[in-house]
């Protein structure tokens, strides 16, 4: 029955995507592209969604680029660009916020599920070629859908990685920064500290 369900949810998505023309997802850099171009980057997990009303919750797990108020985001569908996640599925996620507060995971973003590719790819079919046997298509087929989920979790590794490293990059600048203003602010205090000393001693020199 998952297996079904799956299938079906795929294909859904698949006769969408054919009305929703995106320009094709580069690998290369895909991790600086994403941050570059979406307000909101982060990583979670799917915990509600509605087919019916095709609205869904997310479970923040890590943020790495914007901020919203706490730790749950919600999304809906509005075009035939935009994608129903499944609920239990583990995403990262490159969107923006919409003015109504919900997000819109959309195939044309980097964005990928831990089971789905980026822009949310299929396993691609058996070769071309005539085979009788189904046992031997079973297997053709298998070895298709176990390359493509290799092929996947190392496309979603890296992504992971490369956004935490990206986080600790910021964090460490972030903090080298807040460094800087601490040190800018004791030589401020000390200058001033300096001046109202030198003011003293001048009183207390006209004085006498």
């Amino acid at each position: 029955m998952k297996i079904k369900f799956s299938f079906f949810f795929s294909l859904l998505h698949i006769i969408n995507s054919f009305a929703c023309d995106c320009p094709p997802i580069k690998k290369k850099n895909i991790v600086e592209n994403g941050i570059k171009n979406y307000d909101l980057v982060f990583y979670g997990e799917v915990i509600k969604s509605d087919t019916i009303n095709e609205t869904y919750s997310f479970k923040v797990i890590d943020f790495f680029k914007g901020k919203v108020n706490g730790k749950y985001i919600e999304g809906k569908t509005n075009s035939n660009c935009s994608i129903l996640p499944k609920k239990g599925d583990l995403w990262i996620v490159y969107t923006e916020i919409n003015n109504d507060s919900y997000i819109d995971l959309s195939i044309c973003s980097p964005s990928q599920s831990f089971e789905y590719g980026l822009g949310f790819a299929i396993p691609p079919p058996p070769r071309p070629k005539l085979i009788d046997d189904k046992n031997i298509l079973a297997l053709e087929i298998g070895l298709n859908l176990q390359e493509y989920k290799n092929e996947n979790l190392k496309t979603f590794i890296y992504q992971l990685e490369k956004l935490r490293q990206y986080k600790q990059n910021q964090n460490a600048v972030s903090e080298n920064m807040k460094n800087d203003f601490y040190q800018k602010i004791l030589i401020v205090s000390l200058i001033v500290n300096a001046i109202l000393f030198l003011i003293l001693i001048f009183v207390l020199i006209k004085r006498k």
